[in-house]
């Protein structure tokens, strides 16, 4: 398992080009456990503090790699996440992204009643915001991030929905 997500991580590493621009820096706070369709959890309080880097395009995509931590205010899941953005859009943009997360909350596959068993220390990271571009370096977006492991690694898959507002600060 820990072998498999070293690979994917590095394999999401090594694909991604030099960028020819450069990126921009981010930061956030995110409710944390948001209890949403998505989910099964709801059972994690505080809020994430996030701060991040997103890389410029790769190519001529609209991708954007980027990185991120997220540090939980009431000492319940933090998490960091690796993967790739897109843009589209200029002055009021959408930005969906995946990418892989690990984090330090339970990764037991059985429930619990105290904390989220999330069945994988890897999880998979699909997010969305809408964004709207201040300034040509600042923007600000609402954004969704979401964390599971797809029921890849155990039957039970709760998952975790954080949502938030961060602002984005061009390079």
């Amino acid at each position: 398992m820990k072998r498999f997500a070293i690979l994917c991580a590095g394999s999401v590493v090594a694909g991604i080009p030099a960028a020819a621009h450069a990126g921009e820096i981010f930061s956030g706070l995110y409710v944390h456990d948001v209890k949403l369709p998505t989910d099964k959890s709801g059972l994690e309080d505080g809020m994430d503090v996030q701060l991040g880097y997103r890389g410029g395009r790769i190519g001529q995509t609209p991708l954007q790699p980027y990185v991120f931590g997220a540090l939980n205010t009431a000492g319940e899941t933090s998490y960091a996440a690796l993967g790739v953005a897109a843009k589209f859009g200029r002055k009021v943009y959408v930005r969906p992204g995946i990418g892989l997360a690990i984090h330090n909350g339970s990764a037991a596959d059985y429930y619990r009643r105290d904390k989220i068993a999330f069945g994988s220390r890897i999880l998979f990271e699909p997010e969305l915001a809408v964004g709207a571009q201040v300034n040509s370096r600042l923007s600000l977006e609402a954004s969704w991030i979401h964390m599971s492991h797809a029921t890849l690694f155990s039957p039970e898959n709760p998952g975790i929905d954080n949502l938030g507002v961060r602002l984005n600060l061009a390079l």
